[in-house]
């Protein structure tokens, strides 16, 4: 394991020893947590990021139509289709 020295605001510092006092554990156990959570958060974005560089309409629609035509099983079936969201135009 390695140490790291970090600087942070006063009242930073503060908020984080009464959120981890809170939670039952030590700030560094806090901070490790929270830099783990964000790294995976970046990295997954990047992995994703990644696979649909690799992807393509054709191979998609080549995939879709592999799929048997007909109704769903009745365990597949939606009770209420969901609405569709509007999102607001762009300007």
């Amino acid at each position: 394991m390695s140490a790291l020295s970090l600087r942070l605001p006063t009242s930073l510092h503060r908020r984080l020893g009464e959120v981890a006092e809170k939670e039952g554990v030590s700030i560094n156990q806090l901070v490790n947590s929270a830099v783990a959570e964000k790294m995976a958060a970046l990295l997954t974005e990047e992995y994703l990021a990644a696979r649909g560089r690799r992807g393509s309409r054709a191979r998609f629609a080549a995939a879709l139509a592999k799929v048997p035509k007909g109704e769903p099983e009745p365990d597949d079936r939606l009770e209420d289709p969901p609405s569709r969201v509007r999102r607001p135009a762009r300007r």
